[in-house]
């Protein structure tokens, strides 16, 4: 019987989904259809249509458009923004659909759970690169030491969407957009991290997330500092870490990149909560000096410096000014939030360039109890984009989303419900199709147990 998938939602993070799953097409009995709010987008992604995938438009806060989609779907992977997911399931419930997204699993979501089992239905979230990849590898391990009978006593773990090396070029943050540009505005704004270190809970408020870094070499991608990913303490039970003294989640980036990116949070510009009016009558100067104190006679750049206490000799003005800040660039939108207009200057400098190659980088670090005897595994993953339109955290993201879609309509024995992927029905097949077949590969070294 030919099976319906529907996707909804055509962004950046399915360049490498869609063609994965129309290769899978034929020999599955499959049919595919691509939907977007933009047909155009749709259209593009899902390249020349055939008897077995086409494409089209769909508003998803339309109740009835989207029933009438999901009817006869068997499988519905969601892309859209986070906060749009729970429409989607419960549409699923409705239509009998299987579901898989790669964001995070809300308590809304997981209230779904018992309707999904009653259903026979596979409600699969956090099935991405981050969170995705990274739960899967980490349970692997995890479970293989469990296995050896040892005791998980530490346990970190970090990833970085960034720039290869030699794309990086003279850009001073070593860094450009690679997924949502606003996540990346509103990163750390989502309530105050959570983390244990030591066996001590610890806390770090949002205006104070780019101010608590940490730096570690990851074997063959050279230093990064590490920021601390939301509440890491949410994933205690899933991971049975109930009794690690330490478990920390994160997010990489080049060192510099933190300490620079706070003045923006220090301004106010990654504010969300209110409009600025007449923006396209303001250069990207003049929204900036909106935040800066008036004097007549300083210059925004000196107000600046000074306002932040940026020293003479830093390279965080160098930065800002690179960013586009004092750029006599008019916005081409009426009004915006801050947040917004942050957004629009910073695609200006960090839209990937046709030939720029992005990099993943995955790391974690275990540390483990036998008796008396202590160790360490640190766990490490490297992957590059062929180019900006066939990037790695297109890959990581999407590909990972499509093997589960085949898990689910071909497998016999997955356990209905709502769910991440962090058991061996999950990761093993994934982690071994991404390893056999493009290259993601994990390199484990045994290391002196050092500690967090």
């Amino acid at each position: 019987m030919t099976k319906q998938i529907i996707l909804i939602g055509a962004g950046l993070s399915t360049q490498s989904l869609v063609p994965y799953l129309k290769s899978k097409l034929n020999e599955y009995d499959w049919h595919l259809k691509v939907l977007d709010r933009d047909f155009t987008t749709a259209a593009e992604r899902l390249g020349k249509p055939n008897e077995r995938c086409v494409a089209g438009a769909l508003d998803i806060s339309d109740t009835d458009a989207l029933n009438n989609a999901l009817n006869g779907a068997h499988l519905v992977i969601s892309m859209v923004p986070a906060h749009m997911h729970l429409n989607v399931a419960k549409a699923c419930l409705k239509h009998k659909s299987h579901l898989v997204t790669a964001s995070y699993l809300t308590p809304e979501m997981r209230e779904l759970d018992q309707a999904a089992q009653d259903n026979g239905l596979v409600f699969l979230n956090e099935c991405g690169l981050d969170p995705g990849i990274d739960h899967m590898s980490a349970a692997r391990l995890l479970d293989g030491i469990r296995n050896d009978g040892s005791e998980i006593v530490l346990f970190e773990s970090f990833t970085g969407g960034l720039l290869s090396p030699e794309s990086e070029g003279k850009n001073p943050w070593r860094y450009k957009f690679t997924w949502n540009p606003r996540n990346v505005v509103l990163a750390g704004q989502g309530g105050a991290v959570k983390f244990i270190q030591e066996g001590k809970y610890k806390y770090i408020p949002p205006h104070m997330v780019f101010r608590r870094t940490e730096l570690m070499d990851v074997e063959g991608y050279g230093r990064f500092e590490g920021l601390a990913n939301r509440d890491s303490l949410k994933y205690r039970k899933a991971y049975g870490l109930e009794k690690a003294a330490t478990l920390y989640r994160g997010t990489l980036r080049r060192p510099g990149f933190a300490r620079a990116w706070d003045s923006f949070v220090k301004l106010g510009m990654t504010d969300d909560s209110y409009t600025i009016e007449q923006t396209d009558d303001l250069t990207f100067r003049e929204f900036t000096n909106l935040f800066l104190a008036y004097n007549p006679h300083d210059s925004v750049e000196l107000k600046l410096k000074y306002y932040l206490g940026i020293p003479q000799d830093s390279d965080i003005f160098t930065k800002l000014q690179w960013a586009g800040l004092f750029s006599d660039q008019v916005f081409p939108f009426a009004s915006g939030t801050p947040a917004q207009c942050l957004e629009y200057i910073l695609k200006q400098v960090w839209t990937l360039d046709v030939e720029d190659r992005d990099l993943i980088v995955m790391y974690h670090k275990i540390g483990w109890k036998n008796g008396d005897q202590l160790g360490m595994i640190e766990s490490s993953m490297g992957i590059e984009g062929k180019n900006a339109s066939q990037t790695a955290m297109a890959s990581t993201v999407g590909l990972p989303m499509g093997i589960a879609t085949k898990l689910i309509l071909t497998g016999d024995n997955i356990e209905p419900g709502v769910q991440m992927p962090i058991t061996a029905q999950w990761y093993n097949p994934i982690l071994d199709e991404l390893a056999l077949d493009y290259g993601v590969l994990f390199h484990e070294k045994e290391i002196p147990y050092r500690g967090y």
